[in-house]
């Protein structure tokens, strides 16, 4: 069955958008759609159109026998701090406030509409790293991890606090808490990453910096590279922060228990070259 080329169109949208970053030959829309390559160029050109003009991502082609086409998802600096402002207001309120200063966060990291979208505007500012997996720690940084491997197209890689026999053998390593200034271990199955990988590290919560020098420890360990860093909530606090060349969204000043008070701002994403 040949197909008209308005049910191309969308079907062609419909594939590029689920391969992200994932280079798809001309004969394979060709073969798909019973189509010249010709016509499918064509309709490629109206995709890269519509997607650039609605800011959905640019549409990569690359020409020559063994050329095709790369959606590549970005965000428009207008989607990017929508995005801040959902993350502010609702982290805002103040039945979110626990013992110690911390913030309830659980509810936001399973709200998978809104981790898609911090997914995306991660993704959009590390699109051009070639990064080959994302790694967090288990288990409030794993939401964030899928959300942003989704859009680069990569595996996910959890880092644990100790070793599971359904992991096989594992590397494991101590490393001192930013926070807490207390000796911790991390744990990661030998099969999980590959040597010469590059690798974004993610998480919800960032107050000194620790758990992403332990992360990166780790990496060094597999002989890996650190590729970015991105965290959804950092804190601002009189210690050194331990890690540099980090992307945040929101940026927790501090608050107030008696007054059930959080401050809130922006996070550093504009002003270290997110968008």
């Amino acid at each position: 069955m040949k197909w008209k080329r308005s049910e191309r169109l969308v079907d062609m949208t419909r594939h590029l958008l689920e391969h992200p970053h994932e280079l798809i030959p001309l004969t394979f829309f060709s073969e798909r759609y019973k189509a010249a390559k010709s016509s499918i160029s064509e309709d490629l050109t109206i995709v890269k159109e519509t997607f650039e003009e609605k800011g959905t991502g640019k549409l990569v082609t690359v020409s020559g026998a063994a050329g095709g086409a790369k959606f590549v998802p970005q965000t428009t600096e207008a989607e990017v701090r929508d995005v801040i402002a959902l993350l502010k207001d609702e982290l805002g309120h103040s039945d979110r406030l626990l013992p110690g200063g911390y913030l309830f966060m659980t509810d936001l990291l399973g709200n998978p509409r809104i981790m898609d979208r911090v997914g995306k505007v991660f993704a959009s500012a590390f699109a051009d790293r070639e990064i080959d997996a994302i790694m967090t720690v288990a288990t409030k940084g794993i939401p964030i991890a899928h959300a942003i491997a989704r859009h680069l197209n990569v595996p996910v890689v959890v880092v644990r606090r100790d070793s599971k026999v359904t992991e096989g053998s594992t590397v494991s390593i101590n490393y001192v808490s930013g926070s807490t200034r207390r000796i911790q271990t991390m744990v990661l199955s030998k099969r999980s990453m590959q040597s010469g990988q590059k690798v974004l590290i993610t998480d919800d919560f960032m107050k000194a910096g620790g758990t992403m020098v332990g992360m990166k420890n780790l990496l060094e360990e597999f002989g890996c590279e650190l590729a970015g860093i991105a965290v959804l909530v950092e804190a601002v606090h009189h210690e050194e922060v331990l890690v540099d060349n980090y992307l945040s969204l929101v940026k927790l000043h501090g608050v107030n228990e008696k007054d059930r008070t959080i401050e809130l701002d922006e996070g550093n994403y504009f002003t270290k070259g997110g968008n």
